[in-house]
């Protein structure tokens, strides 16, 4: 869960958001890198006089072709691995599909029979003391943790997008086309996510709340309630 003073990441929860976390650092020295030579160039460019050696010479034009290729290769490389484990969904043990509306989530458990419901913001009059305004929902999505979950995103009116940061996962939702994506947790908590595309006027009001549990705990809550 992220606070006011909060400048990086939120915890990571799953594997994908924990490369995403490293490959974000990995990126910000490689940039730290590249504006310390630039300004070193530039001071020591401007504290001695020029030459005709320094304006005209192949060896550093051809260092500065060949070394940006390199910094090229060395951020890409990464962002494509990460961007094939994201697309990647190998036998998940659960497939969840979550429809937008206006503006509220309706999900169904694809994998049981007759378990679906709608999940609406908490106003702020009925919150429970110690829950987060703005943020709680009267029915949160429950799933197993370290298990494989595919989600299958759409909506039914406008463009909606499921978000949840500390696990990685952002999927627009698309009226007429399904949308999918998986993720694994890494362990149990509570997990806050808003939609992230603007929606009409109450597209702040529709969060994203997902719970991962034991398994012996998805189970029961599972069986209390598709009966």
């Amino acid at each position: 869960m992220a606070n006011h003073s909060q400048f990086g990441f939120q915890d990571a929860s799953s594997p994908i958001m924990e490369e995403l976390i490293e490959f974000h650092d990995h990126a910000l020295m490689v940039a730290l890198a590249i504006c310390s030579l630039v300004l070193y160039l530039l001071a020591l460019m401007l504290m001695e006089k020029l030459s005709s050696n320094t304006v005209d010479a192949q060896e550093v034009e051809l260092i500065w072709t060949i070394l940006p290729a390199i910094v090229l290769i060395l951020l890409a490389l990464p962002s494509l691995q990460i961007l094939y484990m994201m697309d990647e969904i190998d036998e998940p043990d659960l497939t969840l599909k979550a429809i937008g509306h206006q503006w509220y989530w309706t999900y169904e458990y694809t994998d049981f029979k007759d378990l679906t419901f709608d999940s609406y913001m908490i106003p702020t009059a009925e919150l429970p003391t110690g829950h987060f305004r703005l943020l709680e929902v009267d029915h949160r999505v429950v799933i197993p943790m370290e298990s494989p979950i595919r989600i299958i995103v759409t909506a039914g009116d406008v463009l909606h997008s499921w978000a949840i940061p500390s696990l990685g996962v952002k999927t627009d939702a698309i009226p007429g086309r399904l949308n999918q994506t998986s993720f694994i947790t890494t362990r149990p908590g509570i997990f806050y996510g808003q939609c992230s595309e603007i929606c009409g006027a109450n597209h702040s009001y529709m969060p994203i709340v997902v719970e991962s549990a034991p398994l012996t705990h998805f189970e029961n809550w599972s069986s209390l309630l598709s009966s």
